[in-house]
């Protein structure tokens, strides 16, 4: 199970798009990689043709690429900065029954994520 989700506001920690943060796009959990929107950019050739919902023009786009897990770092919501993530049990009423539910938490800071 990854720590991060997809909508997180993530940064980069390593590799040619080191310090650039971006919002988490797209989870792949079976290839334990993330796409973060304006990180990773590469173009795309594409060729002129026919999808269900029109014609589609040909061209070079730029599209995110996947990148893995490790190499991004959650961001703390306090201090704005790179943060592991931690887990906390609480006990929650929900419809008259009490159930245990785990809260995300950055460790740099304390706070719930």
């Amino acid at each position: 199970m990854a720590k991060i989700k997809k909508g997180d506001l993530v940064v980069v920690i390593s590799g040619r798009d080191k310090g650039q943060q971006g919002r988490v796009l797209e989870v792949l959990a079976e290839s334990q990689r993330v796409v973060v929107e304006g990180v990773q950019r590469v173009q795309k050739h594409t060729k002129a043709g026919q999808t269900s919902r029109g014609t589609r023009t040909g061209g070079i786009e730029t599209v995110e690429a996947p990148i893995h897990i490790s190499n991004v770092m959650l961001v703390d919501p306090e201090t704005k900065k790179g943060t592991r993530v931690g887990y906390r049990t609480e006990q929650v009423e929900r419809d008259g029954r009490t159930r245990t539910v785990r809260v995300r938490v950055a460790k740099r800071s304390g706070k719930d994520i």
